[in-house]
């Protein structure tokens, strides 16, 4: 039997491996998923990417001996987003275009890349970082079998980040108040991160308005990322005239 962490290098997955350790229970392993938005350009956000291969996964081996293996699909978000539909339905031929809100089909870049490696190492159990006050993603991890070490421990997300920190294991992409990590490129992110990937990172904001320019499915239900793009500079040109 192996034990697994499963890590996102967020504050919840590695404050659960730190928990584990603090209480002598066994990791064999850590696996991350990279997931790529293009060939060269990763999901995470510039400096998250920056840290976990240039800090975390260093600290890791150094602080605990745990080597961090590194799977990823050999697909993308741009393969996948300019995929045609050859499925003899009413939008045969039509291109996917950016997920649905409902059963998106990005969740399967991260997720059939973890299935596949865990097929391949055989028996093991999956250590995951869900904190103990995520009511429903905990019911569903316990009937999975998974362990969830923050739950175990009555660890709280907000108390995740505390332990994060505490061990030098923060991201500086939590900087400024963002308390969650992601995609940069998800649809399902509120307005606000969006507005700060357009600021902080205008040359990932226009690879998106690319794509926003051809896709038969809007980026939000309620609108394109034009119309936002658009929204987001009226309100800072509003605040310039303010200022």
């Amino acid at each position: 039997m192996k034990y697994i962490a499963s890590c996102s290098f967020g504050k919840d997955s590695l404050a659960a491996i730190i928990t584990r350790f603090e209480h002598n229970e066994p990791i064999d392993e850590c696996v991350y998923c990279r997931v790529m938005f293009d060939e060269k350009t990763s999901a995470e956000l510039p400096e998250h990417e920056e840290w976990i291969h240039n800090t975390a996964i260093p600290l890791l081996e150094r602080r605990y001996g745990l080597k961090t293996t590194i799977v990823q699909s050999e697909k993308n978000y741009c393969g996948c987003f300019y995929n045609v539909v050859k499925k003899n339905t009413k939008n045969k031929g039509r291109m996917w275009g950016f997920p649905f809100q409902k059963y998106p089909w990005c969740n399967a870049l991260k997720r059939d890349s973890i299935k596949i490696y865990e097929n391949e190492i055989g028996n093991h159990k999956s250590i995951v970082g869900i904190a103990v006050d995520e009511d429903e993603r905990v019911e569903k991890a316990k009937a999975k079998g998974q362990i969830l070490p923050l739950v175990d421990y009555n660890i709280t997300e907000s108390q995740a980040f505390e332990i994060a920190k505490k061990n030098d294991f923060l991201s500086p992409a939590y900087s400024n108040g963002r308390t969650r990590l992601g995609c940069w490129f998800c649809h399902n992110q509120r307005l606000s991160e969006l507005r700060r990937l357009r600021k902080e990172h205008p040359e990932l904001w226009d690879k998106l308005l690319v794509l926003d320019a051809v896709s038969p499915v809007t980026f939000k239900p309620d609108a394109t990322l034009r119309y936002l793009d658009e929204r987001f500079y009226n309100e800072e040109s509003q605040i310039g005239l303010m200022d």
